[in-house]
């Protein structure tokens, strides 16, 4: 299968997914979510493929956030659709029968922090860094964000990221349970990839029912408020300065 921004790679049933667009540093727009979801149905629907791997390009990020850009051709009342197509898609992974594990080779910021947490679990190398830095444009999290961090880290640290924007490194990911290991760059996959072979020894069906029992109190609820809320701060002026600011690589100055 051909796509523009991402590569896909099928090995002893190991299916690699990598965000493929290192010279943006991996961040996600229409075309990579677009993907991504074309990917992980013929996750579900390919017997051959057993697991998953999601990685970015290159040695800097696995994925930086979302593309600013795109986000200023969307129109203000857009805002809460844009969050639930991105929400629909890390669904998908969080709701695979199948193991999906983050392998994060760099900076997982906004979007692309939302899209490893709806992995499975996490490695990290120890140049990862993690954030939700949307508030510095005026925005909240839209993919997820809000609800699974705060699951993942616990409800103060996890309020404390998303006021301030600030980066966590890899050793603090993994302390606070975001992550489940750090190791080096160069061995990242291939230990990943030991993990994914100890768990395909187990009962396929068993990993299925312990994927949907961990998911199960996830309050549905909480995600459609999110993508809401998402959509009354997408309107907001303040995401006008925030967003302009950003691309314009100044301060924002918000009212």
């Amino acid at each position: 299968m051909d796509f523009s921004t991402i590569k896909t790679e099928l090995d002893n049933n190991i299916f690699t997914i990598t965000i493929n667009r290192p010279d943006k540093l991996n961040a996600l727009n229409k075309t990579v979510l677009e993907e991504l979801n074309i990917a992980m149905e013929s996750v579900y629907n390919d017997e051959k493929i057993k697991a998953v791997i999601i990685t970015g390009a290159g040695e800097k990020a696995f994925v930086a956030g979302a593309d600013i850009a795109e986000f200023t051709q969307v129109k203000d009342d857009e805002g809460s659709l844009l969050s639930k197509k991105g929400q629909d898609v890390f669904f998908k992974i969080e709701n695979c029968p199948k193991p999906v594990i983050a392998a994060v080779n760099g900076f997982a910021l906004g979007g692309g922090c939302e899209l490893a947490m709806a992995c499975h679990f996490r490695l990290a190398s120890p140049n990862a860094k993690f954030g939700q830095p949307e508030v510095n444009l005026g925005l909240i999290p839209g993919y997820g964000g809000t609800q699974r961090l705060t699951r993942l880290v616990g409800k103060g640290k996890a309020m404390e990221l998303m006021m301030t924007g600030n980066m966590i490194g890899a050793d603090e990911a993994k302390n606070l349970g975001l992550v489940n290991y750090v190791e080096e760059q160069e061995n990242l996959i291939p230990i990943t990839k030991d993990i994914i072979n100890l768990i395909l020894t187990k009962s396929p069906f068993a990993i299925s029912k312990i994927i949907e029992a961990v998911n199960f109190p996830l309050n549905k609820e909480g995600f459609r408020e999110e993508a809401r809320l998402f959509g009354e701060a997408f309107a907001s002026d303040d995401k006008k300065e925030g967003t302009a600011a950003f691309l314009e690589k100044r301060k924002p100055a918000f009212k």
